[in-house]
């Protein structure tokens, strides 16, 4: 009988300079793989807003000479009713930066303006509403019940709704300055916005010292990217909102689904020259 003697397994490690390799090798394959992992849709916009030490006065004039720095981009994606004509609905804006806000301005042509609803958190998407879509990191994701990326519905009486981390329509007035004016068929509507991170806190909405305490908003800087996008509901005096047209394309099924998932955002670059 041939016998067949078996070597204790520590003879045959592989030397620790290969094992180091291979190690190498496997971080280096994850790391790849793992920066393959697409967060957004195909087919996203690049923004680049420019910095301005000229603030702008929110109130709806626009007569800043910054604006003129900023370049328009377009809402002319239909997610939600039928077709519509330019006089019915046109809608652009543009976007600029210091540290401590973004300001946002949108030209909106609507033929019928509609807020229908006296209590600001019920049936607020069912207004003629500016939303404005906003990703501090650009991280995409779902954003439905927390503040991985904010939906801010920005009624014509200016007040700011989401939905909070109690799945519960919150005020949210105090991240965004707004005011609009009407200029022969256009809106003129003028925004500041403070950024805050995807650790904001929810508190009560009357305690105002524990907000501020609680949740501060971030520093911006040239070169942050961040998740940006804006839509217009447009209600011409239906009990529902007849049509939704936002500034990205969505593909698939739900194109109004831009409230819960910032993979359909653009990328909104700062910018300093």
């Amino acid at each position: 009988m041939t016998h067949i003697t078996v070597q204790p397994y520590a003879k045959y490690r592989l030397p620790k300079m290969v094992l180091k390799t291979l190690a190498m090798l496997f971080v280096i394959q994850s790391n790849s793989a793992y920066s393959k992992v697409e967060t957004h849709a195909p087919n996203r916009t690049t923004y680049h807003a420019p910095y301005t030490q000229e603030l702008p006065k929110i109130d709806g004039v626009a007569d800043e000479s910054v604006w003129q720095l900023a370049k328009w981009q377009n809402l002319d994606h239909r997610w939600l009713g039928p077709e519509y004509s330019k006089a019915d609905f046109q809608g652009r804006y543009k976007v600029v930066w210091n540290e401590s806000k973004l300001y946002l301005l949108a030209e909106i042509v609507d033929d019928i303006l509609i807020d229908s609803h006296q209590n600001p958190l019920i049936q607020y998407w069912d207004d003629d509403t500016l939303e404005i879509f906003l990703d501090e990191d650009f991280s995409g994701g779902e954003h439905q019940y927390n503040h991985n990326a904010f939906a801010y519905h920005m009624a014509l009486d200016n007040q700011a709704i989401d939905i909070g981390t109690n799945k519960l329509a919150q005020n949210y007035s105090h991240h965004v300055q707004s005011r609009w004016l009407q200029q022969s068929d256009k809106l003129i509507w003028e925004l500041s916005i403070d950024i805050y991170q995807d650790t904001y806190k929810d508190v009560p909405q009357n305690n105002d010292q524990a907000k501020n305490h609680i949740n501060k908003a971030i520093e911006l800087y040239a070169g942050k990217v961040m998740g940006l996008m804006v839509a217009y509901c447009d209600n011409d005096g239906s009990e529902l909102r007849e049509n939704f047209i936002g500034s990205e394309s969505a593909p698939g099924k739900e194109p109004d689904r831009g409230w819960k998932d910032a993979g359909l955002f653009g990328k909104l670059v700062l910018v300093k020259e």
